[in-house]
């Protein structure tokens, strides 16, 4: 018998492998490829996306698993500041950009020709999101709503803003004589103290601000927000109207395009 196995092992092939050998092979190729990663759980990525924009501050989400619209436009925005291709569309469970924002620690600030003035508003139409920033710090993250069909907003490259109405004297609303919106505020008028550039369009407060373009060509903000931002550019106790860019201090980029 010992002959009989010597003669096959010596009539195997030179450098052909044992069975053994085969089989340690194929365990070790088992143990280079791992079983795929389960994707991040819904509640996992709407957490995370808070603790990214919540800082800059967007009004949070509500961690319930849905990633409908309001998730999806936190999603674009974060691809935006990431430097990814904007779009609205989920992520893919398991891919490389869930496992990109799953990692972030820090939003970064889109990088546009915004960041060249010293202070800054990016408006992303395809997010419908507004970025507020001074050079390369970004300060700001706003959830906006843009002009509707027939009413874009138009495309900006660093526009000064030429005016302030502080409607003091109407609690900050002013009216809009070209295109007055009873949704916004039916009693007291529909611009929450607007801020101008490019020839009439205006960023400003508004009580109705959806996910998409509802305007009539200005960019929306809520209240809340709109305050906050007239009060980084210096201009909380004004009362009147100032037009002045330098006083101002501020420019306007508009990007993107709607759609869903």
């Amino acid at each position: 018998m010992g002959l009989v196995m010597a003669g096959l092992v010596s009539a195997a092939a030179p450098g052909a492998a044992t069975v053994g050998e085969q089989a340690e092979r194929g365990q070790a190729m088992q143990v280079a490829e791992p079983p795929p990663r389960p994707p991040v759980p819904a509640e996992a990525l709407q957490t995370k996306l808070n603790e990214l924009f919540t800082p800059y501050g967007t009004v949070p989400l509500t961690v319930d698993g849905d990633l409908g619209r309001l998730t999806r436009q936190r999603v674009c925005a974060f691809r935006l500041a990431a430097g990814l291709p904007v779009s609205t569309s989920p992520i893919a469970p398991g891919s490389a950009e869930e496992d990109l924002l799953m990692s972030t620690t820090t939003l970064k600030t889109p990088f546009t020709t915004a960041i060249l003035s010293e202070r800054w508003v990016l408006v992303d139409l395809t997010c419908q999101m507004m970025f507020i920033g001074s050079g390369t710090d970004l300060v700001f993250v706003f959830p906006t709503s843009t002009g509707s069909a027939g009413f874009e907003t138009r495309h900006q490259n660093r526009a000064p803003i030429y005016m302030y109405r502080s409607a003091s004297d109407n609690d900050g609303w002013h009216d809009s004589s070209e295109y007055p919106v009873g949704d916004d505020n039916p009693l007291n008028g529909n611009m929450y103290k607007p801020l101008y550039f490019d020839h009439g369009l205006a960023i400003h407060g508004a009580n109705y601000v959806p996910y998409f373009p509802a305007s009539k060509g200005c960019t929306r903000l809520r209240i809340h927000d709109m305050n906050r931002l007239i009060s980084w550019l210096g201009l909380g106790d004004v009362t009147g109207t100032i037009v002045s860019t330098s006083r101002l201090n501020a420019t306007v980029n508009v990007q993107g395009h709607w759609a869903w």
